[in-house]
Formats: structure tokens, C-alpha cells, sequence
């Protein structure tokens, strides 16, 4: 039975092995608190981009201490810590994430779970009949007032800041008062990209910001190549104008006839002739 066992791991460490050396992107999550229904529809979601396993992490380090040929590769080995999921994948590690973060959804609270956000209880009527409601909105910093035989909170209150940690008392009143204060779904704690270790602080992107940074560049690009006449797509209507419009002043200043000018010119010549015209008469 204990050779049956030995061999069994020893072939889960190949095929570990092979995971590894066959995708160019490995992410470990956490799945500490993950539902099983969340878990079972990200598989889904990633099933024709990415293999999904839950694996003991001792067979993960085996499995990394055995291979040699992984640029490192050893880096991984700090986090596998607690459970964990590994997503074997192609995808670009910064796409992964991003799907990962967009997977996650809201939940109730239970005792000790922690705050994604600062949790906030809007003022208005909760619905609720008075009763020990009262004590227990009080007991959690929620000032009340009876208005209409309902519970009514007086003003927008901040029961707790992003990172806290959410009592049991908490839990059981946002549960009432239906908020959903957690954010539910896969973490990933870092991703090894074809050698390169990528941590979970550096995996997070501002997509809007990003959407910004990129729109100045492409307009100060857009400037540059004006002032500097550099012809391309995006600008080569522009400069023809700007092209055109230089040239026509400068043929109505140096006094060449052109289809374009000559009315401008007559104009022009007209309208010296009569300055002149004025002075000899006076």
C-alpha cells in the first residue's frame, strides 16, 4: 500500500513537471475562503485558456526542486503556503489577473473575514420594525432614529475601513441590513511568467489611469509630429491643410497669381489702388 502511495506521487510530480515546462505563465491563488460554486464557474470561464488544478504544495516543491531548466523557478516556492489553486496558462499574465478581479463578487460578511473596502451603512429606512435591531445598530456605531413605526439610520456611517477585520456583531447587522462588504473570488498571490516572478502588488493595474497615460502620449505624439512635419496616417490630412494654407499666404504676400489667389490678389491690388488714389486726390 505504501509503495502504491510513493508511486502515485511520484507520477503526480511528472505530470506537475510537465505543467510547468508546457505553459509559459503559472499563477498560484489563494483559496482561502473561495466557494466551491465561484471556483466551478471560473473553470468554465478559463477553460479554453487555462488548466485549473488544486494540488498539494509539497508535490508543487518536489516538482520545482526537480527541474532545473525553469529560469527561476525556485521563486515560487515562498507561496505555497496555505491552500491553493494553480492556473496553468498561455494568456498574458496581467490578462489573467484582470480576469481573476473581474470573477470576484460580492458577499456577506461572516465573523473575521476582512473588509475590501471601507464599508459604509447609507442613511435612510432600513425596513426593519424597532426592536433589538436598535441595540444592535447602536452597538456597531449606527446612529437610528423611529420614524413611521420603521428603524431609519440618520446619517451615512463607516462601520469599517478597507483591511479590517469584520466582528461577529458587524457580520449579523450588514447581514440584516442586506450590504454585502466582502468581495468573494481568486486571489492570486503571484504568477511566474517564462522566468520572470510577478507578486501580487505588482499584478494590479488602474486600467483608466492606464487609458489616460496612454491618451496624453498619443496627443503630445500627435503635436510633436505636426510641429516637426513628419507625415503619417493619423495626421497627414492635417498637415496638407496646414501646407496648403502656408502656401496660399505665401503667394498672396509675394503677389503670384494662382487659381486659388487671384481673386485675393484683385482684391488686394483694388484696394491699394484706391489708398493711392486717396492720397494723390489730397
Amino acid at each position: 500500500m505504501q509503495r502504491q502511495i510513493l508511486i502515485q506521487k511520484a507520477r503526480k510530480v511528472e505530470e506537475i513537471k510537465g505543467l510547468l515546462r508546457k505553459y509559459r505563465t503559472i499563477g498560484i491563488a489563494s483559496l482561502h475562503k473561495v466557494r466551491a460554486a465561484q471556483l466551478q464557474e471560473l473553470r468554465k470561464k478559463l477553460k479554453d485558456t487555462a488548466y485549473l488544478q488544486v494540488i498539494k504544495n509539497t508535490l508543487v516543491e518536489r516538482a520545482i526542486s526537480e527541474l532545473k531548466d525553469l529560469p527561476n523557478i525556485e521563486g515560487l516556492k515562498e507561496y505555497l503556503k496555505g491552500p491553493n489553486l494553480f492556473l496553468f496558462t498561455n494568456l498574458n499574465p496581467f490578462k489573467l489577473a484582470l480576469i481573476l478581479e473581474k470573477s470576484k463578487v460580492k458577499g456577506f460578511a461572516k465573523a473575521g473575514d476582512i473588509a475590501s473596502e471601507d464599508v459604509i451603512v447609507p442613511a435612510g429606512n432600513t425596513g426593519l420594525a424597532p426592536g433589538p435591531i436598535i441595540s444592535q445598530l447602536g452597538s456597531v456605531g449606527i446612529p437610528t432614529r423611529i420614524e413611521g413605526g420603521s428603524v431609519w439610520v440618520s446619517k451615512d456611517t463607516v462601520v469599517a475601513r478597507k483591511g479590517e477585520v469584520i466582528s461577529q456583531n458587524l457580520a449579523a447587522v450588514l447581514s440584516k441590513l442586506g450590504i454585502k462588504a466582502i468581495e468573494a473570488g481568486l486571489s492570486l498571490k503571484v504568477i511566474y511568467d517564462n522566468g520572470l516572478i510577478i507578486p501580487e502588488e505588482d499584478l494590479t493595474i488602474d486600467i483608466e489611469e492606464y487609458k489616460r497615460i496612454i491618451g496624453e502620449a498619443h496627443a503630445e505624439a500627435f503635436n510633436l509630429s505636426l510641429n516637426a512635419a513628419y507625415p503619417t496616417a493619423e495626421n497627414i490630412m492635417i498637415l496638407i491643410q496646414v501646407a496648403t494654407s502656408e502656401a496660399y499666404r505665401l503667394a498672396l504676400n509675394a503677389d503670384i497669381p494662382t487659381p486659388e489667389t487671384i481673386r485675393d490678389l484683385i482684391r488686394k491690388a483694388h484696394m491699394e489702388a484706391l489708398a493711392l488714389s486717396s492720397k494723390i486726390s489730397s
